[in-house]
């Protein structure tokens, strides 16, 4: 086998060897063990991909990622998931994904990773979800070196909906385009570390000025209570 081939060219053994070192890896990302990736490159190399470079082990990688994305499924924060991935070369991840036990996962899971809210939350927006989702009454922290906490995409899909476009604290348009929707920030007004929930009747779209008004300005007492009198569905927990 050369080792110019393309990576269209890659065979299902190859594959294999790829996907079962990715899930290695994001096993232990999961349990906040560390890894080092070029370590763990190498190692493919010079074992079950002895003619690939170590770029296409790379982006080998990230064609995972960008088919665990789709399907909804967390991947491994250090492989940014590539933009093009050949359909065969999809197909043939997803195939072995799943002979690995990896099913989709769901579109409108709560999550504790932001990126992960911020594409599920999108996605559901332009769905244009109509009835309030049940939410979150007591979210829950996740396993982090920081505070994060689980939150429903759902719940941020549907305020910002409620919100049209424009920002609930000033009432001006969102500043910006983020994903083809207007862009607001959804904040919690009773924060989940205070044991605030995140459901709709606690959640606002902001745009970026009010949001850091919330939290940090002389007046952010007086503009939360504001927030309360003049957005309807919001009940103060």
């Amino acid at each position: 086998m050369s080792a110019t081939k393309k990576d269209s060219d890659w065979s299902i053994s190859e594959i294999k060897a790829a996907v079962d070192a990715y899930l290695k890896m994001l096993a232990l990302e999961q349990s906040g063990q560390k890894f080092v990736k070029t370590e763990e490159n190498l190692a493919l190399r010079e074992t079950a991909l002895p003619t690939r470079t170590k770029g296409s082990v790379e982006f080998r990688m990230q064609n995972i990622s960008t088919v665990l994305m789709k399907m909804d499924r967390e991947f491994i924060k250090g492989y940014k998931p590539a933009k093009n991935v050949g359909s065969n070369v999809e197909q043939s991840i997803r195939a072995v994904l799943t002979e690995r036990g990896v099913q989709p996962g769901d579109p409108k899971a709560p999550t504790a990773d932001e990126e992960t809210l911020e594409r599920r939350a999108a996605a559901l927006q332009k769905q244009k979800i109509k009835e309030p989702p049940k939410g979150i009454k007591k979210p829950k922290r996740a396993a982090s070196s920081r505070t994060v906490y689980v939150r429903d995409p759902e719940v941020r899909a549907w305020v910002r909906n409620e919100a049209e476009g424009r920002c609930e604290g000033c009432d001006e348009p969102a500043p910006f385009q983020k994903l083809d929707l207007p862009y607001l920030e959804v904040h919690h007004v009773k924060p989940l570390a205070e044991k605030g929930s995140d459901q709709v009747t606690n959640a606002v779209a902001l745009c970026p000025n009010c949001h850091r008004r919330c939290h940090h300005s002389n007046d952010s007492e007086a503009f939360t209570d504001s927030l309360y009198k003049k957005i309807g569905r919001l009940i103060p927990e």
